[in-house]
């Protein structure tokens, strides 16, 4: 049902916050928002590595092998050139419907060029481009925020149309808060069922219980210490009042391990319980979902050392930096789906040059690490809102302040003009003055009479 929520909550909260906020500010609130996430995801990156070398969870995993364990087996033939192509072709969809269900994905298909001399075939790999299942929120996300921003400058033309996203999102908020009564029911079969499709849960933790630790103290770092202190440092506020009234988009996340899904309790939450201005949480929380995934790049720079240490591969500075690198970017493409950042884990260890054959080891405990990934990646949403609102309201302070500075400046002009033509101390009203010094005054010269007329 949240699923279901998504592209019209989207869509319309982007068109509506790009279309309320002035040109201006919309142009400096995404540059502060842009900023932040790629400052969050850097920090989550070196966090990831640095917790991966330090408690080293691949080292002795050696004989850990996926047929011990019985896991399907995770092919990947992508280049990673083309994974990073395929974001910048997604960002504009040439069919805005399909893209509610579709992305653009290369893939490849072996072409006959020829015989060898003892009469071998030879193939070559061409790419190609396909639809693959699955929503191109990133394509969407762009048409509605230049969408929202060509309404506003067609003035009072566009008014109309403002007006009926505003509506339409005000009316998918109250679904949202329909389908929020529901929302405990769902959590307890989503984990269950978890829990129970799990052949040998005890042997799958002990084997990879290092490194589902160091995810999770990844995850417990990033968003019990960097991501408060982030907050309290550009606001001077509490950031675990701020946290409290966000209990129930948290636990959405636990459960359903995606942020697309969590996004409507979010909106709604931030916006009642922290008062957070809707112009501001309907235009970033929306782009925070899509791009900002601190947990992915915590949990994906781990399962890349832990590759790495599993096929004792002795990693070099140069192949930690394009780690770090690497996952800062393409966790902006990972889907805000379950298991979304596994796929990205592979352009990772292509761009390293690891083999990918080990990743069904990551997708066979991704259910518990996905949880807390998450969570931090709906927290960092959150967090970057609230420090957004706390700019806003500071700019719009200062504007306040500038403006009523001038006014004054403007009325001490204006009170020292009119002291001159006062010309009676009983009565102030210019006509009344002209009157009672026409019936009861003569005038000595004509000057005097000039300047009574001018007053008038």
């Amino acid at each position: 049902m949240l699923k279901m929520i998504i592209l019209p909550l989207v869509v319309c909260s982007l068109i509506s916050g790009a279309a309320s906020l002035d040109t201006r500010s919309l142009g400096k609130l995404g540059g502060i928002a842009v900023s932040y996430f790629l400052v969050t995801t850097l920090i989550a990156s070196s966090i990831g590595i640095a917790l991966a070398f330090l408690i080293k969870p691949g080292v002795g995993a050696g004989a850990l092998n996926t047929n011990s364990l019985a896991l399907e087996s995770v092919s990947n033939n992508k280049e990673t050139t083309d994974s990073f192509l395929d974001l910048a072709r997604n960002l504009f969809p040439s069919n805005l419907v399909a893209a509610a269900f579709r992305s653009y994905a290369t893939d490849y298909k072996m072409i006959q060029v020829g015989n060898t001399t003892n009469g071998t075939i030879l193939y070559q790999k061409v790419p190609m481009g396909t639809e693959a299942d699955g929503m191109n929120i990133l394509g969407l996300v762009l048409f509605a925020m230049v969408f929202g921003v060509a309404l506003r400058k067609l003035g009072a033309e566009g008014e109309e149309l403002i007006r009926f996203f505003n509506a339409f999102n005000e009316a998918t908020m109250v679904l949202v808060s329909w389908i929020m009564w529901y929302v405990p029911v769902g959590i307890m079969f989503l984990v269950g069922s978890k829990i129970v499709e799990m052949e040998d849960v005890v042997l799958l933790v002990t084997s990879l219980g290092k490194y589902i630790f160091a995810s999770i103290l990844g995850h417990i770092i990033h968003g019990g210490i960097v991501l408060p202190l982030i907050y309290f440092g550009l606001t001077r506020k509490n950031p675990f009042s701020f946290l409290a009234g966000l209990i129930t988009p948290f636990t959405t996340a636990f459960a359903t391990c995606s942020s697309s899904a969590t996004l409507p309790s979010m909106i709604k939450c931030v916006e009642e319980n922290n008062g957070v201005d809707k112009r501001i949480s309907r235009f970033i929380l929306p782009i925070g979902a899509t791009v900002n995934m601190d947990g992915a790049a915590i949990f994906q720079c781990i399962a890349a050392v832990f590759i790495a240490q599993l096929n004792n591969v002795d990693l070099n500075a140069g192949q930690i930096f394009t780690i770090l690198v690497t996952a800062t970017a393409s966790s902006v493409g990972a889907a805000g789906i379950p298991a979304g950042g596994i796929i990205t884990i592979a352009i990772i260890l292509e761009a390293i040059g690891l083999p990918t054959n080990d990743l069904s080891l990551m997708l066979a405990v991704d259910w518990i690490v996905d949880r807390t990934t998450t969570v931090v990646n709906v927290e960092g949403d959150a967090l970057g809102a609230g420090i957004l609102h706390h700019i806003n309201e500071q700019e719009t302070k200062k504007q306040k302040h500038f403006g009523s500075q001038q006014e004054e400046e403007e009325l001490k002009e204006v009170k020292v003009e009119a002291v001159a033509n006062v010309q009676a101390e009983e009565e102030t009203s210019p006509l009344v003055t002209h009157q009672r010094l026409g019936d009861d005054c003569s005038y000595n010269s004509a000057d005097e009479k000039d300047g009574m007329e001018s007053v008038f």
